[in-house]
């Protein structure tokens, strides 16, 4: 009994499975773990033994050997990213047999059902490093915070990272309409909303509005739609796996969804304009934030007063300064979106970021 299970999607390679092996006679069993294979978008190859030399098993991401069939492998070639799988829970020999054929994990069905799926997923994805993930706040009303989490987006795009810029915050009247793409194709937040469990990072990409290289995920123009604590995770967990840059707007109201977005940040940045009243607001959403987010700094904006300088406020606040954003005049009437203007203030600012703080660390 050979098998295998095809889809649309492209080949990983030449001789290179993009899915996972599974070796098994035991129909029952089969049909599960093929389920669980579409469930994660997989192309798995099936054999009933040891597959010849050049038949998966040097290449498979990850092995799925059914109980049935550990006898028939014992004296193949140790490899990684092999797991045991079986249903019967009170097996007392399933450990020998794991060890015996070098088996990474021992899984019983069904209580293992939703590891393998992620498990899987992963393989299919090729999940690597994360994307470095920087959430943008205001310290008050229009402190720049959508703009700033627009030109950093922008700018990270146009340096070639793979960047994906996320509007949580329902109210801010949508990134895309600031990005210049309010009627371009593409999935909005209204269609994530109930997302729960794991989102297929690909699929996502591939859905989202694609605006100056960068995908972006917004609102549309309809009713507000209340996005669940477990939407964001679900969202934003896929959006990282994809690698690159995540830039995440957020409004400087925390309820749990925004909660959920602070725990996914490498940093977060709050836009603080350089003025008595606004940096008196903004410690308040510092405090906030911080319960939750463990590296916040601070992003003061120009015009400066007199008498009160970045250095202080940052102090003021209690975080560490990222930056002093000057004023760019002309901004809110420019056609192209903000962080295009190679020489503007904003667009310098974001590229300086880039480079002190590259995908995939922090500095």
């Amino acid at each position: 009994m050979t098998a295998s299970i095809t889809n649309d999607r492209p080949s990983a390679g030449e001789g290179q499975l993009d899915g996972p092996l599974i070796v098994t006679e035991d129909a029952a069993l089969l049909d599960d773990l093929l389920r669980l294979c579409a469930a994660a978008g997989a192309r798995p190859e099936v054999h009933p033994a040891l597959p010849e030399r050049g038949g998966g098993w040097e290449t498979a991401p990850l092995v799925l050997v059914g109980d049935d069939a550990a006898r028939r492998l014992r004296g193949a070639t140790r490899r990684r990213g092999v797991c045991l799988v079986g249903r019967d829970q009170d097996d007392p020999d399933v450990w020998q047999r794991a060890v015996e054929i070098g088996a990474d994990h021992v899984l019983r069905l069904p209580d293992g059902e939703q590891w393998l799926v992620d498990r899987i997923a992963d393989v299919v994805e090729g999940v690597g490093g994360q994307a470095l993930t920087v959430g943008v706040l205001g310290g008050c009303g229009g402190a720049g915070a959508s703009t700033l989490a627009c030109a950093l987006a922008v700018t990270a795009a146009k340096a070639g990272r793979r960047t994906m810029l996320v509007d949580a915050d329902p109210l801010g009247g949508g990134l895309d309409v600031l990005l210049g793409g309010e009627t371009v194709k593409g999935l909005r937040w209204p269609a994530f909303a109930e997302s729960r469990g794991r989102l297929g990072s690909g699929a996502l990409e591939g859905a989202l509005p694609e605006l100056h290289a960068l995908r972006v995920l917004s609102w549309d123009r309809g009713d507000s739609v209340a996005v669940p604590a477990e939407a964001m995770r679900a969202v934003l967990s896929a959006a990282r796996r994809r690698g690159g840059v995540v830039v995440v707007d957020l409004p400087r109201r925390i309820d749990a969804a925004v909660a959920e977005a602070l725990t996914q940040l490498d940093l977060g940045l709050l836009v603080v304009p350089a003025a008595l009243r606004p940096v008196a607001a903004s410690g308040r959403v510092a405090a906030a934030a911080r319960m939750v987010l463990g590296d916040l700094r601070a992003v003061v904006r120009g015009p400066f007063t007199v008498g009160i300088g970045a250095e202080e406020i940052a102090r003021l606040l209690g975080v560490p300064l990222a930056g002093e954003l000057p004023e760019e005049p002309g901004l809110a009437r420019d056609d192209a979106p903000p962080g295009a203007r190679a020489r503007g203030p904003l667009a310098r600012f974001c590229e300086a970021f880039w480079e002190r703080v590259p995908a995939g660390g922090t500095a």
